[in-house]
């Protein structure tokens, strides 16, 4: 290894089109894995900012050698000076030129603009900054604005400084800079200070907007230095707030604070309602918004008094959020008359979405209704969670309906040619995801209804299942079956599902749910692998199963993930004595959080689930066992039984040795 060092962008852009890698340069599998191993060796070595000698031919005619040579780059520009910088952006600017739009460029371009701005290159940071880019992100039109000012380009920038300053955006150091000068220029007058703050603080930055606030005279802060601390201490100020009626409060400041309190801790708020309603003088008309906050505090914590807060809210203040949830805690409390009544209460294209279909049947049913069946059995023709459930629900034996999307060979065949889908999937294979991603969108846009449907069959068919998935989605395809239900990774599953007796089909479904089949799926909470294993539980659980201990590297194995997950999915079953909605739950949102949306009496488990607080976990449980039952009836075609699904969930005793679940 040494420093790296730079040979200058030389090819126009012609010779790099024209090299642009027909596959006639590097003509066999053989070869192409040779020089992919060589590019992915390449650039990681230049993301450390080393190089490795002199590139060989192979690479040069790669079709990903400009990300390469951008990855060069951009580490040169991590090691450039002030004083000793003119060669590296020589060097970026003539790539860009030379690379024209293309998405290595537009990233180094980027990278560019970020060092110059940190280095103080005003002058050149100006020539390279492309008008769209300054107009769509506001880090770089903030930049913009330091650049002309340390060059004294101010005419007519006023303007758009003073735009900018009335964008409720957190607080942007790129934006400093403007908003001092204009301050200097005495154009931050206490009417546009005041706008600015109240943006701020109605999007909930209390600290922010007290620090813009600070300059205005005592009388003009005080109400939004009251709603920040509403922001903060909620209750602490609602109880001054009561017991001080005379104390003057915006309308809108009180409301927050409220709802912030409701959602926080109901029983709280619960306790306040009435003193508030006295204390400010509320009519039912001005404390129907504070019943809406406190009821859906209420039902997101599964407690009986949310239907008589419920029933404070008027139609006007009944919006989509707050008939779901009044229709959910009429579930929860089994009082199926306020459930239908509540769904009645939604607008048209609520009540027609499926969920609330299979709702609205469920209280007709419950009503002694005689078309209640009829509306079940129309709804389960179609496909997903509830038309399933209400198949369920009537006896039916329940079965996908596939639309097939057929392959047309030629189609696949020209995209798989095309330039953009080639550097998309080397860059696939190459395991560089999120370039291989843009570069995939990049050439799918263009391409007429017909191709874009194809591309999902080009994606799926080099395995890159995810993105596969993704484009189908874009396309409203989701009932191909055959296509987008693949059974990758059979050994790892088959391995977990007889290290934990659980069906291969649920492991596949919650494989497909936590992953779309990334083996490398990295979450925002460092979960990692196929079945998104958190390290440290991933070592409680080998050691409890006596499996080999994982490092965060094998657990990208899926030959150590897929198992692991399958003994922590059989934890939870256990856990959970058999329910395996509630296991599920556990799976996504921690055990914790299941066990504390038992119910005190059973209920039956499509009410539970409707009423689990978390949207993503609702969704993921209602996922996981579609998805299950999709992969059963791909494997053994024919209907899959559905009748766990609706078995009743309740609190049960941990039993031994499972109360300490990570």
């Amino acid at each position: 290894m040494m420093t790296l060092r730079f040979t200058p962008f030389l090819a126009p852009l012609a010779l790099t089109l024209a090299s642009l890698f027909t596959l006639s340069a590097i003509a066999d599998d053989d070869s192409l894995a040779i020089v992919r191993s060589e590019f992915t060796g390449a650039f990681v070595a230049a993301e450390a900012g080393s190089f490795n000698g002199e590139d060989s031919d192979r690479l040069r005619a790669y079709p990903l050698y400009p990300y390469l040579t951008a990855a060069r780059l951009k580490a040169r520009l991590a090691q450039a000076k002030p004083e000793d910088d003119r060669g590296v952006d020589d060097a970026v600017a003539a790539f860009i030129t030379a690379q024209g739009g293309t998405l290595a460029a537009n990233d180094l371009r980027r990278a560019w603009l970020t060092s110059l701005a940190a280095r103080k290159r005003w002058d050149r940071y100006l020539a390279a900054l492309p008008a769209p880019l300054a107009t769509s992100d506001t880090g770089f039109r903030c930049q913009q604005f330091a650049a002309r000012i340390a060059l004294n380009q101010t005419a007519g920038l006023a303007p758009a400084v003073l735009q900018q300053w009335q964008v409720a955006d957190k607080s942007l150091p790129a934006c400093d800079a403007a908003f001092t000068w204009a301050r200097e220029q005495n154009l931050l007058t206490p009417a546009l200070i005041e706008a600015r703050a109240r943006l701020v603080v109605a999007n909930g930055y209390g600290a922010l907007a007290k620090t813009i606030a600070a300059p205005l005279p005592a009388e003009t802060s005080a109400a939004i230095k009251q709603w920040a601390a509403l922001i903060d201490q909620p209750q602490r100020e609602l109880d001054a707030l009561i017991s001080d009626p005379s104390r003057p409060v915006e309308t809108v400041a009180l409301q927050d604070g409220w709802q912030r309190l409701a959602r926080k801790d109901p029983d709280a708020a619960a306790a306040r309602f009435a003193a508030l309603r006295g204390a400010r003088a509320l009519d039912d008309t001005a404390a129907s918004p504070f019943a809406r906050s406190l009821a859906l505090g209420m039902a997101w914590s599964r407690k009986p008094e949310a239907l008589g807060y419920f029933a404070q809210v008027l139609p006007a203040d009944n919006d989509s959020l707050s008939a779901e949830w009044w229709a959910r805690a009429a579930l929860w409390a089994g009082d199926w008359q306020q459930a239908a009544k509540a769904i009645a209460a939604m607008s048209e294209s609520q009540r027609n979405e499926q969920r609330w279909r299979y709702w609205a049947a469920r209280a007709a049913a419950a009503g002694g209704d005689q078309a209640a069946n009829d509306l079940l059995t129309s709804l389960a023709q179609e496909d997903g969670w509830y038309p399933a459930l209400a198949a369920a629900q009537s006896g039916i034996a329940y079965t996908p309906h596939p639309q097939t999307l057929a392959a047309d060979p030629a189609i696949v065949a020209r995209l798989d040619s095309q330039a953009g889908f080639i550097r998309a999937r080397e860059l696939f294979l190459s395991s560089l995801r999120n370039q291989a991603a843009a570069e995939f969108w990049a050439a799918f846009e263009p391409l007429d209804e017909a191709a874009r449907f194809q591309a999902i069959h080009l994606a799926m068919g080099w395995g890159w299942y995810e993105q596969g998935v993704a484009a189908a989605s874009r396309m409203k395809l989701f009932t191909d079956y055959a296509l987008l239900y693949p059974r990758p990774y059979e050994s790892p599953v088959k391995t977990g599902a007889a290290l934990s007796g659980l069906p291969d089909n649920l492991i596949y479904g919650v494989l497909r749910q936590e992953s779309l089949y990334r083996a490398d799926a990295v979450s925002s909470a460092n979960a990692y692998g196929l079945l998104q294993m958190l390290p440290e539980t991933a070592t409680r659980t080998a050691r409890k199963w006596q499996r080999p201990l994982p490092t965060r590297t094998t657990l990208f194995d899926p030959e150590v993930n897929v198992p692991l997950g399958a003994a922590h999915l059989r934890d939870l079953v256990d856990r959970f004595t058999g329910q395996l909605p509630v296991a599920i739950a556990g799976y996504n949102a921690g055990p914790n959080a299941a066990a504390r949306w038992l119910p005190a009496t059973p209920m039956s488990a499509d009410v539970w689930i409707e009423n689990i607080p978390y949207n993503e976990t609702r969704s993921y449980v209602q996922r996981v066992l579609w998805h299950s039952m999709v992969f059963g009836w791909r494997q053994q075609g024919k209907p899959q039984p559905l009748s766990t699904w609706l078995k009743p969930v309740a609190l049960a005793p941990v039993p031994a040795g499972l109360e300490e679940i990570p």
